[in-house]
C-alpha cells in the first residue's frame, strides 16, 4: 500500500519581479535581504515574522505551517506582480526613454514545518529607488500573502495534547 505525497513540500519560484520561496529550512533574513539589493535601490524594506511565545493569554510552544505548495509558490509570485504594478509610477527617467522604476526587486520566504518560538516563519523584502514604495509594496505583499496564500499554521500551546492542535488559516 503506498502513501499518498505530501503537498507541503518545499518550492522556489523566480520571476523577474523577484524570488518566492517555501522551505522547511530556517530562513535567513541577511541572506535574503541581501537578495533584493541592487544599485538603482535607495530603499529596503523588511518584514520579519516570528514565532510569538503566547496568544490570548495561552503560552505558545511552536507553530507548525503546511502549504499545497504547487499552488501556493504561484499565488505568491501573482503576489509579487500586482505589487510591482501597482506600485509602478507613471513618471519617467530624466532621459524621458523609459518608465522609472518604483520596485526594484521583491522576495518572499516563507517556511513550513515546526517553527520554534523565536524564529522566523516569514521573511518579505522589497527594493525601490525610494523609501515609500519600499514600505507601502513590503505591506501589500504580506497582507496578500497572509489572506491568498494556501498555507495553513498550527499553533501549539503549553499544557495542551497535541490533538487539541488546530489548523487555522494563515491570517
Amino acid at each position: 500500500m503506498s502513501s499518498t505525497p505530501s503537498a507541503s513540500v518545499d518550492a522556489y519560484l523566480e520571476i523577474p519581479e523577484g524570488t518566492c520561496v517555501l522551505t522547511h529550512e530556517p530562513l535567513n533574513s541577511q541572506e535574503i535581504i541581501q537578495s533584493v539589493g541592487d544599485g538603482r535601490a535607495g530603499a529596503i524594506a523588511v518584514f520579519i515574522g516570528t514565532t510569538r511565545n503566547s496568544f490570548k493569554g495561552k503560552v505558545v510552544t511552536r507553530l507548525d505551517y503546511q502549504a499545497y505548495s504547487k499552488l501556493a509558490i504561484k499565488t505568491m509570485a501573482n503576489i509579487i506582480q500586482a505589487a510591482h504594478t501597482t506600485y509602478a509610477r507613471s513618471t519617467h527617467s530624466p532621459d524621458q526613454s523609459s518608465p522609472a522604476i518604483s520596485l526594484v526587486k521583491s522576495v518572499v520566504h516563507h517556511r513550513l514545518g515546526t517553527v520554534p518560538v523565536g524564529e522566523p516563519s516569514i521573511v518579505i523584502a522589497v527594493s525601490s529607488p525610494h523609501r515609500k514604495e519600499a514600505f507601502e509594496a513590503c505591506e501589500f505583499i504580506l497582507e496578500e500573502v497572509k489572506s491568498k496564500v494556501q498555507i495553513w499554521k498550527r499553533e501549539f500551546y503549553e499544557g495542551e495534547s497535541e490533538e487539541e492542535a488546530e489548523w487555522k488559516a494563515n491570517v
